[in-house]
């Protein structure tokens, strides 16, 4: 049966649907050694060679999910052009081949994912699930009740307005604040982006919560094994559609 490209290369682990979707229009996948860059192009699995980079699409026997303790100084992508440390660097004795679930930037540590299974990739990522994720946040400055509102209610950016977010206080210093905030969205440096908007620039995040999964007791670079059940509770933790189509 043929399906769609990008969710064939999902399925294989190879990427999530978005990121294949870049595979796919840059040049990079193969059908019977024809180069395809158009989306929406189908395949069947069953009777067609499918190809990345040169290399074969092969389906996993096992699925794999993991959880990682991501230092600062990695790079969430599969390969660096500028040859910066990625993420799979730090997992060894894994033949495998898995992507991360979202992105945590150069600079940011903690929680997260990495699995070859691309349905529940996918499935977490997708914004109508709504799966709360938790970041521990230094910030420049004293934070005021004001702040707290306006991040709370909502911060307006380049690409519009947050939706509301959860803000705890945690610990006041001299020049600086450590603030928990909890939001359900995953944009591009989200949270680095709204607490510069009100004016708090970051000085340390580490993501420490996503869903019902936490970090802690994990050093960083440390990674371990979900059990089946965890990996399934994830996708419970949200509040999206495919709840009542499971």
């Amino acid at each position: 049966m043929e399906e769609r490209l990008q969710k064939i290369l999902s399925k294989a682990g190879i990427s999530s649907r978005r990121a294949a979707e870049s595979l796919i229009t840059e040049g990079r996948v193969t059908v019977n050694e024809e180069i395809v860059t158009l989306l929406g192009s189908k395949a069947d699995i069953e009777k067609d060679k499918i190809a990345v980079d040169g290399k074969p699409v092969i389906f996993p026997k096992r699925k794999i999910y993991l959880l990682l303790n991501k230092p600062a100084g990695y790079m969430t992508t599969l390969s660096d052009p500028d040859g910066r440390p990625i993420v799979t660097d730090l997992l060894k004795n894994i033949p495998e081949r898995v992507f991360p679930v979202g992105r945590l930037d150069f600079n940011t540590e903690g929680l997260l994912l990495l699995t070859n299974d691309g349905e529940w990739g996918n499935r977490l990522a997708h914004p109508s699930n709504e799966i709360e994720k938790e970041y521990y946040v230094k910030v420049r400055g004293l934070v005021t009740k004001e702040n707290i509102t306006t991040l709370t209610n909502g911060v307006k950016l380049d690409d519009g307005w947050t939706a509301p977010a959860k803000v705890v206080v945690n610990a006041v210093l001299a020049k600086s604040t450590w603030i928990s905030i909890t939001i359900h969205e995953g944009r591009y440096r989200q949270v680095r982006r709204m607490c510069e908007a009100v004016g708090l620039p970051v000085v340390k995040l580490s993501r420490i919560k996503y869903g019902n999964i936490t970090i802690e007791g994990m050093k960083p670079g440390e990674y371990r094994f979900l059990t089946v059940a965890e990996a399934a509770s994830l996708i419970d933790s949200g509040r999206n559609v495919y709840k009542n189509k499971r």
